[in-house]
């Protein structure tokens, strides 16, 4: 079993940098592919950018040059780098290898 703990939400001002962490609470960091996905009110769930286990990196256009996934094996965690946010950037964002999924942190953007 695989726990995924994200942290790093919050509230921040348009043009405003975040940046997520997903801890994975295991013996051994998989060498999985990782990904985030944002979860808006009243929209469909959607992936924003994908990290593989050589680092290899694949992104949403609506975040292309904005927003930057990155992975530390050592420190078991997945990172998504937020910069120049938008209101449109609002909602709950997950981290996600499937089947395993964290609880959600939540980022607003005014």
């Amino acid at each position: 079993h695989v726990q995924l703990v994200e942290s790093g939400g919050g509230s921040v001002q348009a043009g405003g940098s975040l940046r997520l962490s997903c801890y994975a609470s295991v013996r051994n960091f998989p060498p999985w592919c990782f990904g985030w996905f944002r979860q808006a009110a009243g929209k469909e769930r959607e992936g924003l950018a994908a990290i593989d286990a050589d680092g290899n990196t694949d992104y949403k256009d609506s975040v292309k040059g904005r927003f930057t996934i990155s992975r530390d094996n050592a420190k078991k965690t997945v990172y998504l780098q937020m910069n120049s946010l938008k209101p449109e950037d609002t909602g709950v964002y997950y981290c996600e290898r499937t089947p395993y999924r964290g609880q959600g942190t939540q980022v607003t953007v005014s």
